[in-house]
């Protein structure tokens, strides 16, 4: 089965991050890999839906300054597996973790949902 839909949008790519054979993390994963796409982040919208998250690569840190909602954070390793997570990070707060080269910010209450745990390997495949 193949989980990957990307396009090519004005605010980043846009694919599917998984887990496993069958576990969808992220539906509709905004790949924020240049500079100007990163500064905006989630910055700007009024929430995150579930199902829905935005990849930051490269990053090992992120923040919810100007914020207005709570997000769930997994920081990656270059394998993306996941080194640490933060769910419920709260708006005005800030996450880091040595060694991560990407961070997946998702919907608040999405990891323990998806039973998330750190060492899980996730992937986000291209075509």
């Amino acid at each position: 089965m193949r989980l990957l839909r990307e396009s090519n949008g004005q605010n980043g790519r846009v694919a599917v991050v998984a887990k496993g054979e069958d576990t969808i993390v992220c539906g509709k994963c905004v790949v924020a890999d240049s500079p100007l796409v990163r500064l905006k982040g989630l910055l700007g919208r009024s929430e995150l839906p579930a199902g829905e998250g935005i990849l930051l690569r490269p990053a090992s840190a992120i923040h919810t300054f100007f914020m207005r909602f709570p997000i769930d954070v997994l920081f990656l390793d270059k394998d993306f597996r996941v080194l640490s997570m933060r769910t419920g990070l709260r708006p005005w707060r800030a996450a880091a973790c040595r060694g991560a080269r990407a961070v997946l910010e998702l919907h608040a209450g999405e990891c323990d949902r998806l039973g998330a745990t750190v060492g899980d390997r996730l992937r986000l495949e291209h075509d």
